[in-house]
């Protein structure tokens, strides 16, 4: 048996095979997961119900088990402010450098060869996507 916050085998197994540059969606309950697959991309469904699983646990867990160093969402109209963003940027602290892009472009990035991981979740708040860059692990000896 696991001991640790994330024991899902496939996504454990996801995370396995990427790398430094590797990218994860957690993909809200709107995204369209078959039609923006990229060539190296595992679809793992957590999506069981409206608002189960949502993404800020998905998000908790990921980040038990792996370190990002980057995280990309889509860009809202510019009279909406989504909540869940300031969520995910206080999730993930100072250190995750964050940007914002177009629809079709966020699209599009989802589906290069360096997306390793989609994960569907039940999230019911819109804008609430977010593509995840995997960082490095730092040796206890290393400052920077």
């Amino acid at each position: 048996m696991l001991n640790s916050k994330l024991i899902h085998p496939e996504i454990l197994a996801a995370l396995g095979k990427s790398g430094h540059f590797s990218q994860i969606l957690i993909a809200d309950g709107n995204f369209p997961m078959a039609g923006n697959v990229g060539p190296n991309a595992k679809q793992v469904y957590l999506n069981l119900a409206p608002g189960m699983v949502d993404s800020v646990t998905v998000l908790q867990a990921l980040i038990s088990a792996t370190p990002f160093q980057a995280a990309t969402v889509m860009e809202p109209p510019a009279d909406y402010q989504p909540e869940i963003h300031t969520e995910f940027k206080s999730i993930l602290g100072a250190d995750v450098s964050w940007q914002h892009m177009e629809r079709w472009s966020f699209y599009d990035k989802i589906k290069s060869p360096a997306t390793t991981l989609m994960i569907a979740t039940g999230e019911q708040r819109r804008f609430a996507n977010l593509l995840l860059e995997v960082g490095v692990v730092k040796l206890p000896s290393e400052s920077f």
